[in-house]
């Protein structure tokens, strides 16, 4: 069974009086455990993608899914990390990540134990106590992110995470996403504007058309990640340098611009 199915899926809306197509038939699938990433043109609907999976939007046509189940509203079987930093401000870092735990209903041993793996895992040791306002836009995202892995979702969705944050911390978190993800798989989609980011990411890197959107390509990462031994490498510039990275980003950039070409708007 696929964690994430889109099936069919169109989505209209409505513009000075009219009806404004952004997707176009997508069909998709996202499988237990898949790290999928959404990249295409600017309104081509990658974000409206993620919100109908969250539950936030719905198709005008055709279904979306998760774990077999069609989506008709927001659930704790799947959690959202936006680009801007949505943490309680009036929490700390501990009570922002517990707050889930909370609602699930778990007992405070593993409340405890779940928070202090993950504050683990994303380099926040020594922050437990620690308010939003008193740390960088960085370490605000690295508690969204080890907020949504505690909840331990069937479907982790990511709406440009990083884009928020400038170049240098965006590179850090990229890293610090590729550990947790390698340690602790999760079915995620992830919709990002920088190919780069979703090559490095990805075990499969979805390419979209230009408004309405469509899947034009699906490009499968993992396979050439694991054969070249990507992991291998601690940084991101050294993947970067790789000529099998090269060769993705530059096939990827190739497809984007054949879209952007051929958009009137621009």
């Amino acid at each position: 069974m696929s964690a994430i199915e889109f099936k069919n899926v169109s989505r209209s809306f409505g513009r000075d009086g009219k009806d404004v197509l952004v997707l176009d038939n997508v069909s998709l699938t996202v499988a237990s455990n898949e790290f999928v990433a959404i990249v295409g043109p600017s309104g081509c609907g990658k974000t409206t993608c993620m919100r109908m999976a969250a539950g936030l939007e719905f198709p005008s046509q055709g279904t979306v899914s998760v774990a077999g189940k069609p989506v008709i509203e927001p659930g704790p079987d799947r959690a959202v990390v936006f680009q801007q930093f949505a943490l309680f401000p009036w929490k700390s870092v501990y009570e922002n990540i517990d707050f889930g735990l909370r609602a699930k209903g778990l007992d405070e041993a593993e409340r405890k134990r779940l928070i202090a793996h993950y504050i683990g895992l994303m380099n926040l040791s020594g922050f437990e106590s620690a308010f939003p306002h008193q740390l960088s836009g960085g370490m605000q995202q690295r508690v969204a992110i080890a907020r949504a892995y505690a909840l331990d979702p069937q479907a982790l969705l990511m709406d440009e995470p990083f884009g928020a944050l400038d170049a240098q911390t965006r590179v850090v978190m990229q890293e610090e996403l590729v550990k947790l993800a390698r340690k602790n798989p999760r079915t995620v989609l992830f919709i990002t504007h920088a190919v780069e980011e979703a090559v490095y990411l990805a075990d499969r890197v979805v390419i979209m058309t230009s408004r309405p959107g469509r899947v034009k390509e699906i490009l499968d990462i993992k396979s050439i990640r694991e054969q070249e031994q990507w992991d291998q490498h601690a940084r991101v510039e050294d993947v970067m340098d790789l000529a099998s990275f090269v060769h993705l980003r530059t096939r990827i950039w190739k497809s984007l611009r054949e879209e952007h070409a051929g958009d009137p708007e621009h």
